[in-house]
Parts: structure tokens; sequence; C-alpha cells
């Protein structure tokens, strides 16, 4: 099994910035798609960010675009997340998902399912302050 742990979460001012990390404990990474979720109280589990294997190919939720980056070091068997721009309602426990054994990501419409994954980790909260 592959054991997703992410770190970076914090307390920021709205307007600020911060940078999430997931790193991979097992197995082959680079041929892991992954994924950043992120859930608030009450709500769904929602997509926020998703890059291909290869590293060729992001996808972002519409309300993340401009502000949100996604990217993978392939030596540190890890995934970042950098978030700018933060507002109050970016305020969730994000969720890191790795992709192993489900569809590769071909398009928005998988890369953004939270079945298209396999493993996810325990979340690491994220509070911006107005």
């Amino acid at each position: 099994q592959v054991h997703p742990v992410e770190s970076g979460g914090g307390l920021v001012h709205a307007g600020g910035s911060l940078r999430l990390s997931c790193t991979a404990s097992k197995g082959t990474f680079s041929r892991y798609s992954m994924g950043w979720f992120r859930q608030a109280p009450g709500k769904e589990r929602e997509f926020v960010a998703a890059i291909t294997w290869s590293g060729d190919r992001t996808y972002y939720a519409d309300s993340m675009k401009g502000r949100f980056t996604i990217s993978r070091e392939e030596a540190e068997n890890t995934v970042y997340l950098q978030m700018n721009k933060l507002t109050p309602e970016d305020t969730a426990v994000y969720l890191c998902a790795v992709g192993v054994h489900g569809p590769a990501l071909v398009g928005y419409g998988v890369a953004s399912q939270v079945r298209t994954y396999d493993y996810w980790g325990q979340g690491t909260q994220v509070t911006v302050s107005s």
C-alpha cells in the first residue's frame, strides 16, 4: 500500500500563501497520478488540483485556477500545492490522493473524481482568517 503524508497546512491571513507537500512512502512514485482535494466541515470532498504521473498535464477546479499550482518532484517522491491569494473560503482540510490502479488522468472529468484515486492521506488543516 501507499501511504501519502501531507504537511504544510496552518493559519494564514486572507491574501496570504501556503505550500502544501505530500510525500508517498512506498512504491514507484513516478507512476502515480496525484491529486489534491479538500473538505470543509459539513461539506462534501471537493476537487482542488491533479497532476499526471509524467507531470505533463495538470488540472484545476475553476476557483483555484490562477491561484493554486500543483507540481511534483520525483527525486523527493513529493507533490506540492502552492496556494496563493488565499481567502476564508479556502479554509478546509486538504487531502492528498494517489492514483495507482485507476485510470490515467486523461481529462478533467477523470482527474476530478474521488473514485479515480486509490490511497488517501489523513489531511492537513488550512485555515484562512479574514
